[in-house]
């Protein structure tokens, strides 16, 4: 029998009182199926730094799960970053997914605050001298777009696990050969620590096309044409399931041993593929021991 892979999933914290129902929703629908680690996004803004915080108490303590909260350098001191990590290790949280984050809206380039970390390996540096979280970092298979080139996303990469990070997370692609491509480049620059591939399971096409857009991930002609015909005859939900799952298998046959899927806050999706991937909720597998 294959070993069963981990997985983790990405929540986002709601910002309107509807949102928080599907938040809770996501979350009770997809803790059994034991995942290794959650994590909860953190964005520019008071509001919602306050609301990603109040989501990852709320996982911690209601549902038992390792949360990775969310943590970037914008719009905030040195100081006021790491007050937000000592109010997470306060609330018993061990684990931050540690970024340089964007600016507010999306919009322009980043431009760190006067007293406060110019970027992600300055962030790492600081939170592994703090010594009580464990640090993931994001990965880019194809080039950031802020990246000088290629080489220059690996070399980004190699320091901050040098500052300290010990896992990374992949943004998402489409085709697991980009990340083996990917995965065989972090190795030959040296870089033997995990990297787990980012998987967005696609419940919006023109929404994924969008965020596909903004943040570099290319999408192969096949599967726009696919989607294309698809959309004409209400298959896309269909589609998109079948897609996943092979991407998820093919990675698994590669070597991969952890998937960390983007829900967006909506498990319906990332639930079906868990389960065809042979997946299951602690209950059934307590049944079928």
């Amino acid at each position: 029998m294959s070993v069963r892979p981990s997985v983790s999933f990405e929540f986002f914290p709601p910002k309107t009182l509807s949102a928080s129902f599907r938040l809770w929703e996501t979350v009770r629908e997809l803790a059994p199926l034991r995942p290794s680690f959650v994590s909860v996004t953190y964005g520019a803004g008071g509001a919602t730094r306050q609301r990603t915080h109040e989501a990852v108490e709320a996982i911690h303590s209601h549902y038992g799960l390792n949360v990775a909260a969310h943590l970037t350098c914008v719009d905030q001191s040195r100081a006021e970053t790491l007050a937000i990590a000592d109010s997470y290790a306060a609330a018993g949280v061990r684990e931050i997914v540690a970024l340089r984050g964007d600016p507010p809206g999306g919009t322009g380039r980043f431009v760190p605050h006067p007293e406060g970390f110019r970027s992600s390996v300055e962030l790492v540096e600081a939170l592994a001298r703090d010594g009580r979280f464990r640090i993931r970092v994001g990965a880019y298979p194809e080039r950031h777009p802020e990246a000088a080139s290629a080489d220059a996303d690996i070399a980004w990469l190699r320091a901050k696990f040098e500052a300290g990070a010990s896992a990374a997370i992949t943004q998402f692609f489409f085709e697991a050969e980009t990340f083996f491509r990917f995965r065989d480049r972090c190795a030959a620059a040296g870089i033997d620590a995990p990297i787990v591939p980012g998987i967005l399971p696609i419940t919006n096409w023109q929404g994924v096309t969008a965020f596909a857009r903004k943040c570099g991930a290319s999408i192969p002609a096949w599967l726009a044409d696919a989607f294309e015909k698809a959309m004409r005859d209400g298959r896309e939900d269909l589609l998109a399931k079948a897609v996943i799952t092979e991407l998820c298998s093919d990675l698994l046959e590669g070597g991969v041993d952890a998937l960390h899927f983007y829900t967006l806050n909506q498990p319906a999706m990332t639930r079906e593929i868990c389960h065809a991937l042979g997946i299951q909720p602690e209950a059934e597998l307590s049944q079928v021991a």
